[in-house]
């Protein structure tokens, strides 16, 4: 599997809030027009409203399908602050994982990239470097680094 995380995608100081603010903040750095992230950005808040993906310890996987992309895009937030994303332990979260992908994807690539960073999720409760790194391209090569680790 290719690197999943790229530099063009990753924000390290999110200025971000609110949960919807995150969300905004993120879709803003596909490369898509703004007509289509509004349509992405409304199609996560459904997501969430149905349930958090704020999946405890400082760490959320917002994720959603949508026909406004013909390809799957990992985006990467982090808040050293943190923000309330109504996460599942009720803390903070400092580490976003946006996942969005069209609906029709033949090589499963959307739940694969989704079972793969909540494998790492587990790690980056115990390995928090991740907060303290500041350049995107090291974080990218943390973050791929510990992808390999679990082949």
């Amino acid at each position: 599997m290719k690197d999943v995380f790229k530099p063009e995608f990753v924000k390290l100081e999110l200025e971000a809030t609110t949960r919807e603010e995150v969300l905004r903040e993120l879709v803003d750095l596909l490369p898509v027009g703004d007509d289509k992230k509004e349509l992405i950005y409304q199609r996560l808040l459904e997501r969430e409203n149905l349930g958090t993906t704020g999946i405890g310890k400082g760490i959320a996987i917002p994720h959603s399908r949508t026909l406004a992309l013909k390809d799957v895009f990992v985006i990467v937030g982090r808040s050293k602050k943190g923000v309330d994303f109504n996460a599942l332990d009720g803390k903070p979260v400092h580490l976003f994982f946006l996942i969005v992908a069209p609906p029709y994807d033949p090589k499963n690539r959307y739940l694969i990239t989704l079972g793969k960073i909540a494998e790492i999720s587990r790690e980056l409760t115990r390995k928090k470097e991740w907060m303290e790194i500041e350049k995107k391209e090291e974080f990218v090569k943390f973050l791929n680094g510990l992808l390999r680790e679990k082949k």
